[in-house]
């Protein structure tokens, strides 16, 4: 089972790096996961992982304060304005927007309801 939560975290911390670039790709979520999993799998990745003097940060502070940067929540705040408004460009169905819409408030409402570090 260690293979598995092993393989799970490399992907989840994949995963992670590429949102570093990628706007609509969120990176302390798969970060957090990573480090779940990596708790499960693999010691010495684990602690390289929360002691990393870039990747480590955000984990930290979500473990300690259960926070998150104020950045982070402006960076994720403005990918999902960004998202929500590429599915209005495309004109997809009222449907699909307004669920979008209340799962995207609801990812808000809570992002922001954290305490910022």
């Amino acid at each position: 089972m260690k293979t598995v939560w092993l393989i799970l975290g490399i992907a989840a911390l994949t995963l992670g790096i590429i949102g570093i670039a990628l706007p609509l790709l969120p990176t302390v979520p798969f970060l957090l996961l990573a480090a779940f999993l990596f708790a499960r799998s693999s010691e010495n990745l684990h602690n390289w992982l929360i002691y990393h003097p870039k990747l480590g940060a955000p984990i930290q502070d979500w473990n300690e304060h259960g926070s998150i940067n104020i950045r982070a929540k402006i960076y994720a705040t403005l990918s999902v304005i960004f998202t929500f408004a590429l599915s209005v460009f495309f004109d997809l169905k009222p449907l699909v927007l307004g669920i979008q819409a209340v799962c995207l408030l609801c990812v808000m409402a809570f992002l922001w309801s954290r305490p910022s570090a």
